[in-house]
């Protein structure tokens, strides 16, 4: 007879510094954990339950897709596929989406594209893609190579080839992109991973130039800032600059897995039969989802009203900065928000949680707030209050 569970190491692979919390049940911004503790969650899941846990009409709408069909695979039709499709499309600059699962998938698609793109246009010289240091783009074999992070490669040598780091929102390195062999740049609008830092507006912009004038695709990864989380639909749309390919993941589901790669017609005629595929990419079950919050999302009045919230929040946090010299830093958009602390972030997060709040890190010295876009007023003066008490007891104010 084999041990029971308590006698027997644990089963799943230590892959995860998890926090000693068992979360059972969620709603709204809320989470409840075995002992009925209820927590108020900012991280949302990690910027994927953009509308909250369980939010009414994705539960709905899942719900009676649940009775309905679940998998047939990509080989027929799946109407809400190519109405998820349809929606965005209509609601961004790109033509054509390719579903998966995951933002790393969704980026190994790009990724693919790009090399297909090239060989199509008869630049098969072209065979490296530019990606930025303290990027992120995965963890699979190509996107962790895409990843210009020493950390996450440790280990896992020989790499991938065919990426090149650069400095990011460094205007001398953008001269090095046009060299004769790049096919595309892979950039976060914010560098999510990588302390929450914000692309420069105007840097963003001349990559974009240079991209056009020598046909090098411009893809913007969005994983983690699409889907409402910077207070529009996309973060692009706040710079002047329209992508070749945009990956999107997180929060497309409202925690059902789903990724996507939208690209403009002309590059996503690279990819036919055969090119690339999914057996569980965009299936019904997770199409559903992906519907049910795209229509949430472009309901009149929520983005302007997620914008009216992260906009009061960012306020109050430069505040705080202002009377407490443990913070070095706010920075962000919308409700991706990282505080630069002058110390190691491990004990806040705790200390956090002791109060019965969720957030989360972005490197060592940096906590990433990531509230659900349907969080209410209540809600963040309660986040600032408990701050402001945990700064109170770490170290006084200096004003």
């Amino acid at each position: 007879m084999s041990n029971s569970i308590s006698e027997k190491k644990r089963a799943t692979m230590n892959t995860y510094n998890r926090f000693p919390v068992r979360m059972v049940r969620g709603k709204g911004s809320k989470v409840w954990d075995e002992q009925d503790n209820q927590y108020l969650d900012y991280t949302s899941g990690i910027a994927t339950c953009n509308l909250g846990h369980v939010p009414d009409y994705v539960h709905g709408q899942v719900k009676e897709q649940l009775d309905l069909l679940w998998h047939c695979s990509n080989l027929y039709e799946i109407p809400n596929q190519e109405k998820l499709s349809e929606l965005l499309s209509i609601n961004s600059v790109l033509d054509q989406v390719f579903f998966c699962n995951s933002g790393a998938e969704a980026n190994e698609a790009a990724i693919k594209l790009a090399k297909k793109y090239a060989k199509d246009q008869g630049n098969s010289e072209r065979t490296e893609i530019v990606t930025f240091k303290q990027s992120f783009h995965g963890r699979t074999g190509t996107t962790m190579a895409a990843t210009a992070q020493e950390k996450i490669h440790q280990g896992f040598t020989p790499l991938t080839p065919g990426f090149r780091y650069l400095p990011f929102n460094d205007f001398n390195s953008l001269k090095e992109i046009n060299d004769g062999k790049t096919t595309a740049v892979l950039v976060e609008i914010i560098q999510g991973e990588g302390g929450v830092r914000p692309v420069n507006s105007d840097w963003l912009k001349e990559l974009d130039k240079i991209c056009k004038d020598n046909d090098i695709l411009l893809m913007l990864d969005e994983v983690q800032t699409g889907i409402g989380r910077t207070g529009t639909l996309f973060a692009y749309e706040q710079y002047d600059v329209e992508p070749d390919v945009i990956t999107l993941a997180k929060g497309l589901g409202s925690g059902v897995p789903i990724g996507a790669t939208l690209a403009k017609e002309n590059v996503a005629a690279s990819f036919q039969p055969g090119s690339h595929g999914s057996t569980f990419g965009g299936n019904p079950l997770a199409a559903t989802a992906g519907v049910a919050t795209m229509e949430n999302m472009v309901q009149e009045g929520f983005l302007e009203e997620v914008q009216e919230k992260s906009s009061w929040l960012n306020e109050e946090l430069l505040q705080l900065q202002k009377s407490y010299e443990v913070i070095e830093e706010v920075r962000g958009n919308g409700f991706l928000i990282g505080i630069e602390l002058s110390e190691q972030v491990g004990t806040w997060i705790n200390k956090f949680r002791e109060k019965g709040i969720l957030v989360l890190a972005a490197g060592v010295n940096v906590l990433r707030i990531l509230p659900p876009l349907t969080t209410t007023k209540e809600e963040l003066n309660r986040f600032i209050m408990t701050f402001k008490e945990i700064l109170s007891e770490t170290e006084g104010t200096t004003s």
